[in-house]
């Protein structure tokens, strides 16, 4: 099972889950091809009601702190309510391009 079977898994059988997308965004970052360092996550469920974005963001972290400890680098995190997730017409925001370690062809020549 690789890391983004896991991180689905994982959050599959801690949330009740109206929707859940993950996306292993390492190809865009300057990792050795099959890293699985960056992913994002985007995940809509009533377990969201009432809390605040950051303690949103921090159940998501303590279910998937295991992937952290086994070398995942970075974790877009999306979380959203059914009402909030209509709201926002079934779209996450796109993940910014890398902020300093992103590949082209000079710093995969290095």
């Amino acid at each position: 099972m690789n890391r983004r079977e896991r991180i689905e898994d994982t959050l599959a059988q801690h949330l009740s889950l109206q929707h859940l997308e993950v996306q292993d965004e390492s190809h865009g970052h300057n990792v050795p091809d099959g890293a699985e360092s960056h992913f994002k996550v985007v995940a809509v469920s009533e377990a969201f009601a009432d809390k605040r974005l950051i303690q949103r963001h921090r159940m998501i972290n303590e279910l998937v702190a295991n992937e952290f400890d086994q070398g995942m680098h970075a974790l877009a995190i999306h979380v959203y309510t059914q009402a909030e997730w209509q709201e926002r017409f079934n779209q996450a925001p796109m993940s910014p391009p890398c902020a300093g370690g992103e590949k082209s062809s000079e710093a995969t020549s290095l």
